[in-house]
């Protein structure tokens, strides 16, 4: 078994670095995750704001992803110890990284969706 493929870009791509494409896919697309990371980089630091903009999420479930984000490196977590503790939190370099390689991801999507909605709706439109 070929245990390199080429890349689009004529880049031979080794299975260890499949592995760690699939480790980064599986990080960023767990559900929640990469509305998270877009509120991060739209500003939000406390819990409160990532709760606000982050719509339809859980108070269990954030505080579950935000904690999965801290330990993969994505997300930095400042506590300071006033009556009652503050915690913030915020992108890393990596998770700075990540929306980076996120956003082209996004406008594809939407273009993806746009096209197939269109292709539907027109299909439809045939079809009655």
């Amino acid at each position: 078994m070929d245990t390199e493929l080429t890349s689009l870009y004529g880049e031979h791509i080794d299975d260890a670095e499949c592995r760690r494409f699939q480790m980064a896919a599986e990080i960023a697309g767990r559900k929640w995750t990469a509305s998270i990371l877009l509120a991060g980089a739209r500003g939000a630091e406390r819990f409160s704001e990532y709760r606000a903009l982050v719509d339809g999420i859980s108070d269990r479930m954030l505080s579950v992803r935000l904690k999965e984000l801290e330990q993969e490196g994505l997300m930095l977590r400042e506590v300071t110890p006033t009556t009652p503790v503050q915690v913030r939190y915020r992108l890393s370099p990596a998770g700075r990284e990540l929306i980076a390689v996120l956003h082209p991801l996004v406008r594809w999507g939407t273009k993806w969706r746009t096209d197939a909605d269109a292709g539907a709706n027109a299909l439809g439109a045939a079809v009655s």
